[in-house]
């Protein structure tokens, strides 16, 4: 019930493109409400990705540089200007050949560079033909960003199409390469590619494909797809598809340990299915204490709704585990469009399984989250209620007969960021479900008020230290106490809990997009 919550509210900051929600880039598995931690690290990340470079901001400068320099605006059903410099710069003005060298910079006034030592074409068929590297970038509206660096290349910047040889660049937050890159007006498209978020010279993680597509709607497309860490593959798939401009995870494995899993190992494979709305999911975890515990989906999500079927083992965050064999989810999620409201309802039936209970569980939630209110310029208050009917039908004659726990559940959250390294939170959250009125305590605690509070404190450039505690407001009593180490390894975090009621150590190791 607590991460629905967290999860309503930042829906609300409108992050939530698809239900159900993604794993964050950074995720503490929180009891503790430190969720909205990383809300904000992801959006922060999310900001300097989707910063322009020092590069683009110059392409920007000298394009409007050169407008100003224009006798007149430039008319729509006229060719789309484009400024040439040189050291050495020859012109026919009969035939339109001309000849650069030295540091020629080529600009197409809607939004294209080319740079080189040397470059030939022709002004009036608005092509340029570079033998050696040539630097490119696109930099236009509805398009994803497009920085390359290639040799023999071929442009017409008339018509938008053209080819460039053994590339490398950046698309997007994605690193890409490949040994051919073809322009076409609406797509580019790489053959023997790979793509990576990881920013280091030999990239820890990649996906490599026989051919890629870049389409203007921020989305790659890749055929024939092989998933490597280093120089091992480890999965391969004939299609995959990326959103360039969504939070999602890698296809990577996620190693860890914890007193209750022993070491773990645990990797989500996804599969398109008939078309964009239809998909399924292997989310495999295997751990040292009870060998294989995984569980498979299908998903069909479209306009708000989602609907899922769910088979196998979950844990939630107190690694607690639960086996549903199988389970319908129901999911509607949308926005008033003229007030500032988000409302949600869902259903889930199924057989339930934990330990020696077993029972046929049903949930039916409406829910109503506000959206996130900003009071004096400072803080982040969150608001959101829900009312909700879980019923547990035995299925043990033993226990004969049903559980139903019925009522309004409540949380107000307020945050704030103090600066890019501090940022602070506190939470009250009612629930009416707990582990003493319900047969089952996955995703539940003892009791139903909860106070919790926490900070998150950006050391170094790599270290960040989060503490969430969470408090029983009826008894009075601390119930939870977590201390986070998060360290930046580059192209992965390591992220290191200190349970201090539990007195229990956990460790994760994940592939970060960062």
């Amino acid at each position: 019930m607590k991460k629905k919550f967290i999860l309503a509210a930042i829906c609300a900051l409108g992050i939530c493109s698809e239900i159900p929600q993604a794993h964050a880039v950074y995720e503490s598995k929180s009891d503790t409400g430190t969720e909205i931690f990383d809300y904000i690290e992801n959006r922060r990340r999310e900001e300097r990705a989707n910063a322009l470079t020092d590069d683009q901001k110059q392409l920007l400068a000298d394009i409007e540089e050169t407008k100003s320099r224009l006798p007149h605006e430039i008319r729509a059903d006229e060719p789309v200007p484009a400024a040439f410099e040189g050291d050495d710069l020859t012109f026919n003005a009969i035939t339109g050949e001309f000849r650069a060298k030295g540091k020629v910079d080529i600009i197409q006034l809607e939004g294209y560079r080319f740079q080189s030592m040397e470059a030939a074409g022709n002004v009036n068929t608005q092509e340029v033909r570079v033998r050696g590297k040539a630097h490119m970038m696109q930099l236009i509206e509805n398009a994803p960003r497009v920085t390359l660096d290639g040799y023999n290349t071929v442009y017409n910047y008339g018509t938008k199409t053209g080819t460039m040889e053994r590339v490398k660049g950046k698309t997007g937050e994605y690193y890409i390469s490949g040994k051919r890159f073809e322009f076409y007006p609406d797509h580019i498209v790489a053959h023997d590619a790979y793509q990576t978020k990881c920013g280091a010279k030999h990239p820890d993680y990649r996906l490599s494909a026989k051919r890629m597509e870049i389409w203007p709607e921020q989305i790659i497309r890749m055929y024939e797809v092989k998933f490597w860490i280093g120089d091992m593959i480890v999965g391969s798939k004939d299609y995959d598809e990326r959103k360039l401009d969504a939070e999602e995870n890698t296809y990577f494995p996620r190693v860890g340990y914890n007193r209750d899993n022993g070491v773990y190992v645990e990797d989500t494979f996804e599969f398109p299915l008939f078309n964009e709305h239809f998909k399924a999911l292997i989310n495999a975890h295997i751990e040292s204490k009870d060998g294989i515990r995984s569980n498979a989906e299908f998903h069909y999500e479209n306009r708000g709704f989602a609907a899922r079927t769910l088979y196998g083992y979950y844990y939630d965050s107190n690694n607690r585990w639960l086996k549903k064999e199988p389970s319908l989810d129901l999911v509607y999620m949308r926005h008033f469009d003229s007030l500032p409201l988000a409302y949600g309802l869902e259903y889930e039936i199924g057989d339930w399984h934990s330990g020696s209970v077993s029972s046929t569980h049903q949930e039916i939630e409406a829910s109503l989250s506000h959206d996130p209110i900003i009071l004096w310029n400072k803080y982040l208050l969150m608001l959101s209620t829900s009312y909700k009917i879980t019923k547990d039908t035995h299925v043990e004659p033993s226990t004969a007969g049903s559980t139903t726990v019925k009522g309004m559940n409540y949380a107000a959250t307020l945050a704030r960021e103090f600066n890019d390294r501090f940022a602070a939170f506190t939470s009250y959250q009612y629930t009416k479900n707990n582990s003493q009125n319900s047969l089952y305590n996955f995703d539940n605690d003892s009791y139903s008020n909860k106070f919790s509070t926490g900070v998150s404190y950006r050391l170094t450039d790599k270290d960040r230290f989060v503490v969430g505690l969470k408090f029983d407001t009826a008894k009075g009593s601390l119930e939870d106490a977590d201390y986070y180490w998060y360290r930046d390894l580059h192209c992965s975090t390591a992220v290191l809990r200190w349970r201090q009621k539990q007195h229990k150590f956990e460790i994760r190791w994940q592939f970060t997009p960062w």
